[in-house]
């Protein structure tokens, strides 16, 4: 084989595994409402029980780091994806919220571990690509989020029961896994990466960390409350209550495919300024317009606001004066992910103490205050 053809592979296998990583995340969006009914879960007992899915996320990343310098990244998205594919459904069979708490971090622990070994074979594959591919990796993640939220209602409403359909779901995961795993890049091809040194962010590293974590919970707000919302405040039915976070994740895949010529012509700050621009307008529409369109609209405009925030604050991370791009990356990328970790929690006390549309509102709000703080010139 020549290396332009196993280039090509690798980066359809690599593709897919994104594609991999964006279904398994995405179908829990509409199972989060039947979770919450069969446990009698109030809003701030979800937001707690919710934590264990980032915390699992956060607590793998430096560790799966130090494997895929051992073992290779493939090896490593090979039972990333396989502890994904077994703990999709029985996140519908616990019977305790400790238990579906357990479950949601191991769920998360897959999805932290495989995100870190995709990123890997990503930057491997595009450096030997020879240009920029990066977004088209990431869009494919955000339709992976628009198959799983909206594929699992649809299995649902054709009969199945929400157990069959998330096995059904985990079938598939398997199925493309073992099918291209084996054309992702070897380890012996992989550089080995210092993944190991964190230090305490600080300066202008903390800005960005800080601006970082608002956009992935803002991310996170989608994933975890989108479906909530839309069942309990705009009266969906649980069948097509992930419609929407299906609806913010096309909008993200169709930003994040266009995303290199957009920041190409627009500048990093201007697509960080307009963006999060858009996506707080997109919360603040979604909450004070009573309408179920115009709250679909207002997700619609989160996920086109959000879309390549990210991107332009791990390049700026990456060229911060005076501290070495892995460091300033790896404080940036966990207090990002953090978002993750800390937003259900918030989002669920905030809800239970005001209401939900107060607790996205200020999602909303926080986003506004990053447009105008991200001061990095182009």
């Amino acid at each position: 084989m020549n290396e332009q053809v196993k280039i090509k592979r690798a980066r359809k296998a690599v593709l897919l595994i994104f594609l991999v990583c964006g279904i398994g995340l995405s179908s829990w969006a509409p199972m989060v409402p039947f979770a919450k009914i069969r446990l009698g879960l109030n809003d701030a007992d979800l937001g707690v029980v919710l934590l264990a899915l980032g915390a699992g996320a956060i607590f793998t990343m430096p560790v799966s780091g130090f494997l895929i310098n051992k073992y290779g990244s493939r090896v490593i998205a090979l039972i990333s994806a396989f502890v994904i594919a077994a703990l999709l459904p029985l996140l519908l069979l616990t019977t305790s919220s400790y238990q579906l708490a357990a479950a949601l971090f191991v769920f998360g622990a897959g999805v932290g571990s495989i995100d870190v070994a995709m990123n890997a074979q990503a930057v491997l594959v595009q450096d030997r690509f020879g240009s920029h591919i990066m977004s088209s990796f990431h869009g494919l993640f955000s339709v992976g989020g628009l198959l799983g939220s909206i594929g699992l209602g649809f299995l649902i409403k054709a009969g199945l029961s929400p157990n069959i359909a998330a096995m059904t779901i985990s079938a598939m995961l398997v199925l493309i896994t073992v099918t291209q795993i084996k054309h992702l890049l070897p380890h012996s091809e992989e550089a080995k990466m210092d993944s190991t040194n964190f230090v305490l962010p600080k300066g202008p590293v903390l800005v960005l960390g800080i601006m970082c974590f608002i956009i992935f919970l803002a991310e996170g707000s989608m994933l975890d409350w989108s479906a909530v919302f839309l069942q309990f405040s705009r009266d969906f039915d649980p069948s097509l209550s992930g419609m929407g976070y299906a609806a913010f994740s096309v909008a993200m895949a169709v930003m994040r495919l266009a995303g290199d010529g957009i920041i190409h012509r627009l500048g990093p700050a201007k697509v960080v300024l307009y963006g999060t621009l858009l996506a707080g307008t997109g919360f603040l529409i979604a909450v004070l317009a009573p309408w179920a369109a115009t709250t679909l609209f207002g997700f619609v405009l989160v996920g086109l606001g959000a879309a390549n925030v990210v991107p332009v604050f791990f390049t700026a991370a990456g060229r911060i004066p005076g501290i070495p791009p892995s460091i300033a990356l790896s404080a940036v990328t966990i207090l990002g992910y953090s978002g993750q970790l800390a937003g259900p929690a918030l989002i669920g006390i905030i809800a239970e103490i005001t209401s939900l549309s107060a607790a996205l509102g200020l999602v909303g709000i926080l986003l506004f205050i990053v447009a105008f703080g991200y001061k990095h010139r182009d």
